[in-house]
């Protein structure tokens, strides 16, 4: 029964004494008050009435925001900042037994950090230069804070309030500011546009000219080509004429035509050859023949 009962404790004890630390995490370990050991994640037994856990410590990358600051400018402007601290225990003994509290460390140490810079810039340079603010913060703290065991990932500049009478000048200079960007806009669209149109009347103008252009050299071509059908069709005749080897006779009543064609145009006084004054009256004998032969068929 005594056995048993030994068991029972011993197996409690041993229960008891079993330490799982998680994932992420790290244990600090004294022994009689003294530190013994930093345990990581897994399974740890602890030496009862001899070893304990003096801190947990996460390992993961931790965010402080620290309430807004009264900081004063170079040229003494007094502007409220609030920032924002990322960082990361990469030592848990030094964490733990390199300050008091090092959280309000870091805190106090920001706040000295951001006066120190701000002190050395103006008003202007502040609100336009976040990043080279952020910058320095970083690794000034960085530095400062590498004897913790705590390493500074990124430090931000969350909000700068300048005083009231200021954020009212500032927001009526972004107001005129966007209204002049936007007048440029209208102007810059009308001016587009005023483009646009002006391209569109000269193409407009160019192509009325082309078409012109183009409907007067079909014109001529037409007339080209209706003179050389015409020309052509009086060489072939003239040929037709060689061909069939005319006598005067014919040559000279193919003049008369020429003449009657000529007579029936605009002409108010035509002058005959004597050729065709004789061929005509050949034309008028040859006409009263034809009508004497007539009856006798």
């Amino acid at each position: 029964m005594i056995w048993i009962i030994l068991a029972v404790i011993i197996i409690a004890l041993l229960a008891t004494n079993v330490v799982i630390v998680p994932q992420a995490k790290s244990y600090i370990v004294e022994r009689l008050g003294t530190y013994s050991a930093t345990w990581q994640s897994g399974v740890h037994i602890k030496i009862p009435l001899f070893e304990r856990v003096v801190k947990k410590i996460t390992l993961k990358e931790q965010v402080v925001d620290y309430d807004p600051q009264p900081v004063i400018t170079k040229d003494n402007v007094t502007i409220q900042i609030d920032t924002v601290v990322y960082f990361q225990i990469t030592d848990p003994k030094l964490f733990t037994y390199g300050a008091e509290n090092p959280m309000a460390a870091i805190e106090n140490l920001t706040a000295t950090t951001l006066r120190n810079i701000i002190g050395d810039l103006e008003l202007d340079q502040t609100l336009t230069s976040r990043d080279v603010i952020n910058s320095k913060m970083r690794s000034i703290l960085d530095e400062a804070t590498d004897a913790w065991g705590i390493k500074i990932n990124r430090v931000e500049l969350k909000n700068i309030m300048p005083p009231a009478a200021i954020q009212e000048s500032m927001e009526k200079q972004m107001k005129a500011e966007r209204e002049r960007r936007e007048a440029i806009l209208v102007a810059e669209g009308q001016k587009q546009s005023a483009i646009l149109v002006a391209e569109g009347e000269k193409e407009a103008t160019v192509l009325r000219a082309e078409a012109k252009r183009e409907a007067k050299i079909r014109e001529a071509q037409g007339e080209a080509e209706a003179l050389m059908t015409v020309q052509k069709a009086l060489a072939d005749s003239l040929a037709l004429l060689n061909e069939a080897a005319p006598n005067d006779a014919v040559i000279r009543l193919k003049a008369l035509e020429a003449f009657q064609a000529a007579a029936d145009g605009k002409a108010t006084k035509i002058i005959i050859p004597s050729e065709i004054q004789s061929l005509a009256g050949l034309a008028g004998s040859l006409k009263g023949i034809v009508d004497n032969e007539a009856p006798a068929e």
